[in-house]
């Protein structure tokens, strides 16, 4: 008879577990980062792989800048990153890191690397567990 609920208790801890680790890949919009991040090079305005970025170093616009730097384009409102080699739109982002609050201080949430390499949906970043993913919604 100890035997049977040992069995039973053990399946009834496995499958709590594997329902907790179902619960991880879950999130809700709070958790999603204000800006996505993609590595760019600023002169040519095209997508580069993100270990070209090895810092995160701010474009000042003048031209005097050489080599590659963060863009970041806000995760709300329908953007698209492009694929690395692909063009973006530099009115979709900024070449600073975004701040939040009154005065320009603090500083938003910002997903850096693992967005698709061939382009998509900025809104869709990937969470893990079970191949779940969270979507952005738009909005203002």
């Amino acid at each position: 008879m100890s035997d049977r609920r040992m069995r039973s208790a053990g399946i009834t801890l496995g499958l709590t577990a594997l329902v907790a680790a179902s619960l991880t890949g879950c999130s809700n919009d709070d958790d999603q980062p204000e800006y996505a991040a993609i590595c760019v090079d600023p002169q040519t305005e095209q997508r580069s792989d993100d270990a070209n970025c090895k810092d995160e170093r701010e474009y000042n616009g003048a031209g005097s800048g050489a080599g590659f730097f963060w863009f970041y384009m806000a995760t709300r409102g329908g953007g698209l990153v492009p694929p690395i080699g692909g063009r973006y739109n530099a009115g979709q982002g900024t070449y600073t890191i975004p701040r939040t609050g009154t005065g320009g201080s603090g500083s938003p949430t910002i997903k850096r690397g693992g967005l698709d390499t061939k382009g998509g949906d900025i809104g869709t970043i990937s969470r893990g567990g079970f191949g779940k993913s969270g979507k952005g919604s738009s909005g203002g």
